[in-house]
């Protein structure tokens, strides 16, 4: 179902925001076609909605981090879903029309301004920067106005058919009931160690016949076999040696990091005149009042009141008042650029002194890695140059600083050059037929890759894993029995048994909420303990362990504890705003009968295959 519950000017503002990246590259649609589709007399025209599809691309793709397709998009529903939204806005700007509901060009102006991507460095709205957005964007001012306009119309009546809904009480507290219900029980692992008799030792044609049931977890995985070459700033700090004056010269350039004046960890209340400050420090003096009370009636917290460590410069006047204290106490009123205060010193920070001695090696190493990822930088037009003409990645191994190395890649490589995302990467998508080319590692380093030979998966011979096979048989036939051990367990209980009577090491959990964590049981146990009736037992297993659980008792969410009314009200606000959303589906769709809903698929074919 589409939703029309968003505001429609979000969509807008949302569009403004990337124009100053240069807009989305539509095409210009030219002919006959003039809009793919209308509601009444509202139309939607090819340029909206491709600009619409084109920035539902845009959007996907950095999502997943991959270009998407028009042929993806229409595969997984999307371009329905873009044309649900712009048909629901339509339906809306219909509505708003046909009523007379308009918005006036003071508010439109003021909406207009207030976006960010027509603000210049200065923060402020500027005229340049907006015509220029708009082109980007392939609009003219009066086209962008009338549809803003539109926008605000639509956003207008769409606040006064969704707005002031509300979930009902009775609906939003058996939800949140249910979110904030805890349970009590008590559970038991069974082990091995637990079964009557160990799991007998199995022959070769026990561990074959496994073996080739489960022949995928005794596959290789494709292995892709790659050659490469590459050169990171690591490799050439023998190379690359930095003089004690160039050393100096940096010390001294961030002295400030190396030589740190002492501190006082600070917290400041500021009183509108010394009458009240003074007032402050004598309650505080006579004990009626800590400096957290004071800053409470202040209507402050003590993390609003803080300064963190500063230094007497910092502190300005009171720095004087503050740095005589020689233990954690309170001084003040002290007049501030800002007024009369009290000031809280908490703490004392020694001055901290890294000598050029102390501090050499981590200079010499910062400057090294620096002056070696230059090296590379300077040299990669060349490696790029060499590698256009010919040369192999074994050529810039014996003529340039590059080491040559190879590797068996999988999808689970990460060891080495395999560690770098941007390596993987050029490793998966490379093909027998790519020519090198040097890529950039986010270290300063670079790297190019020769697919040789790609190893499809196959079966690793059973010799090779048979200890593997052993393992995985044996586990499995061990959870087979545990689970036979665990139902008998059950069916005691049920019997009138206690968990603990049955000879299993038990723990009991007094309170854990739905969802809740566990250091010792996984998620599914929890989920199982939720799903059990008081009293009874239940057996799951969850990450080839098997456990039996007794839920003991339910324990019901009070109304009146605090972390339960948050999540009331968050309840209660999401379904409202799903309420809202389902009356402005209706209200749209109403609206689309009465004034008849048309879409042009040809048009709509046209758009998407610009796409």
């Amino acid at each position: 179902m589409r939703s029309h519950g968003k505001s429609v000017v979000v969509w807008i503002l949302l569009a403004m925001l990337v124009l100053g990246l240069g807009g989305f590259g539509l095409r210009s649609f030219s002919g006959s076609l003039q809009d793919v589709g209308s509601v009444g007399e509202t139309k939607i025209s090819v340029t909206e909605y491709g600009r619409a599809l084109r920035q539902e691309m845009q959007s996907r793709s950095q999502q997943l981090g991959q270009t998407i397709t028009m042929a993806q998009m229409k595969q997984s529903g999307l371009d329905q879903q873009v044309m649900g939204r712009l048909i629901g806005q339509a339906a809306l700007g219909e509505a708003a029309r046909r009523l007379g509901v308009s918005m006036g060009d003071t508010e439109l102006q003021k909406q207009i301004t207030n976006i960010q991507a027509f603000h210049n460095a200065s923060g402020n709205f500027d005229r340049e920067t907006y015509k220029f957005a708009l082109r980007q964007q392939g609009y003219s001012e009066p086209q962008f106005e009338a549809q803003m306009r539109d926008d605000l119309a639509r956003s207008v009546l769409q606040s006064a058919v969704g707005g002031g809904v509300e979930a009902p009480q009775a609906v939003t507290d058996a939800y949140t009931q249910y979110v904030s219900q805890k349970r009590g029980f008590t559970w038991a692992e069974i082990t091995e160690a637990d079964l009557a008799k160990p799991i007998a030792k199995p022959s070769d044609d026990t561990l074959k016949t496994y073996y080739n049931d489960h022949i995928q977890d005794f596959t290789s995985p494709e292995t892709r076999k790659i050659t490469y070459a590459w050169l990171t700033p690591d490799m050439l700090q023998d190379k690359v040696k930095i003089d004690d004056a160039t050393l100096r010269q940096g010390y001294q350039a961030r002295i400030d990091e190396f030589k740190q004046p002492e501190k006082r960890l600070v917290e400041r209340l500021v009183y509108p005149d010394m009458k009240a400050a003074q007032a402050a420090k004598d309650k505080f003096d006579a004990g009626k009042a800590s400096f957290e009370d004071l800053a409470k009636e202040r209507g402050l917290s003590l993390s609003d009141a803080d300064l963190g460590d500063v230094t007497k410069a910092e502190l300005g006047k009171a720095g004087d008042a503050v740095f005589a204290l020689k233990q954690p106490g309170v001084v003040g009123p002290v007049e501030t650029d800002l007024g009369p205060a009290l000031f809280s010193m908490n703490g004392i920070i020694a001055p901290q002194e890294t000598s050029f001695a102390d501090a050499r090696e981590e200079l010499a190493g910062e400057a090294e890695s620096d002056m070696a990822r230059r090296d590379i930088s300077k040299q990669s037009e060349s490696l790029q140059d060499k590698l256009a003409g010919g040369a192999t990645l074994e050529d810039l191994a014996k003529e340039t600083d590059m080491e040559l190395g190879q590797i068996d890649f999988t999808a689970d490589s990460s060891d080495g050059i395999a560690g770098y995302d941007e390596f993987r990467k050029a490793a998966q998508d490379v093909t027998t037929d790519d020519f090198p080319q040097l890529e950039n590692l986010p270290d300063g380093g670079v790297f190019a890759l020769r697919l040789d030979k790609i190893e499809p998966p196959a079966p690793i011979p059973f010799e090779q894993v048979r200890a593997k096979v052993l393992a995985a048989w044996h586990q499995s036939e061990a959870v087979k029995a545990e689970e036979a051990r665990a139902k008998e367990v059950v069916a005691a209980v049920e019997g009138g048994k206690s968990l603990g009577s049955t000879g299993l090491l038990t723990t009991t959990v007094p309170s854990i909420s739905r969802g809740g964590h566990s250091d010792e049981l996984s998620p599914p146990v929890i989920a199982k303990v939720f799903a059990t009736a008081p009293g009874k037992a239940a057996q799951v297993t969850a990450d080839g362990k098997v456990y039996v659980i007794v839920t003991d008792k339910v324990i019901d969410a009070k109304a009146d504890d605090p972390d339960v009314k948050l999540i009331s009200g968050q309840i209660s606000q999401q379904l409202s705003q799903s309420l809202a959303n389902d009356v402005l589906n209706f209200y749209a769709t109403a609206v689309e009968d009465e004034a008849g809903l048309s879409i042009d698929s040809q048009a709509v074919t046209a758009v998407q295959s610009q796409m």
